[in-house]
């Protein structure tokens, strides 16, 4: 499924962390990988000299020297591209002209003058790439890198079936459980001021399509991943599906999460998109984000 991983890197710590994950990641689905870092063309305007000019791209390529030594020391072969730009519209169109299967970056990092933006490139990068998007965050582990537990949330969605597919392809490589989860919004299903409750017979029902979901979802990858097990949770919370996948995360120690960038709830809103979003902002586990049905 990844036959060649494009990893994104600026020089921040964060994305020194996903260029680790990223070239293990290669290594055990046999990819080709390229690196590019990006000098925000921004930065080049701003700075006031030539000699600053050039400070910015020779850090840049101290940048892809050090992903190289690091890609070396595991006997990952490794292509690096400097060049400039903005830094998720450039991320987008290289991976699409290097036909990559994957683009690899951190969810928080630096640019060329020292501001913490790599996170907001991050979701425009999601926004932009029809590829998918693994996002390691800044709290994840510094551990040997373990995969033994996925987790797919579904909705039912097209973008949510394409994703599973790709926790099906990583559970196949890494030997992993794939958690399959629907999450039941009780809070957007009754309405923020509903003093009575639901019906039950309307919760059994929005229940019910939820196991139908996670139930076609298992099928879908049965045949690719060893161990698969479905759960339907139901939240009250006001911070809703989101809050219900983070607590999932937690209770079953969650160690990659794999969803859509965009889809429907199962009241047949478009939420997945800022469900997606809330998760890359508030949560320590990795996330692979498919961005486009396949």
């Amino acid at each position: 499924m990844y036959d060649r991983i494009l990893i994104a890197v600026d020089g921040s710590e964060e994305a020194e962390r996903a260029a680790r994950r990223g070239l293990e990641f290669a290594r055990a689905f046999d990819a080709t990988v390229d690196v590019l870092c990006v000098v925000e063309r921004k930065s080049l305007r701003l700075a006031a000299t030539a000699d600053e000019k050039s400070r910015l791209r020779d850090r840049g390529e101290t940048v892809l020297e050090e992903i190289e030594a690091i890609a070396s020391a595991i006997g990952q072969p490794v292509t690096t591209e400097l060049t400039d730009g903005k830094p998720a519209s450039r991320i987008a169109a290289y991976a699409a002209e290097r036909d990559a299967g994957l683009i690899v970056v951190g969810r928080q990092g630096l640019t060329g003058l020292e501001k913490r933006l790599l996170g907001g490139v991050t979701e425009r990068l999601l926004h932009r790439s029809d590829v998918p998007v693994f996002v390691v965050p800044k709290g994840a582990s510094d551990a040997a890198i373990d995969y033994s537990d996925l987790l797919v949330p579904t909705d039912g969605s097209e973008i949510a079936t394409a994703a599973a597919r790709h926790g099906g392809a990583i559970a196949k490589r890494y030997g992993s459980t794939v958690h399959v989860l629907n999450v039941v919004d009780l809070q957007a299903a009754g309405g923020a001021f509903n003093a009575g409750g639901l019906d039950r017979t309307f919760t059994e029902r929005l229940e019910e399509n939820g196991t139908e979901v996670v139930e076609d979802v298992a099928s879908e990858i049965d045949d690719t991943a060893p161990h698969v097990t479905t759960a339907v949770l139901q939240t009250k919370s006001f911070d809703g599906v989101a809050a219900g996948i983070r607590e999932y995360v937690d209770d079953a120690d969650i160690d990659l999460v794999v969803m859509g960038a965009r889809g429907r709830s199962n009241l047949g809103r478009r939420v997945l998109g800022s469900v997606t979003a809330a998760l890359l902002r508030t949560i320590d586990t990795p996330m692979l984000v498919a961005t486009r049905p396949s």
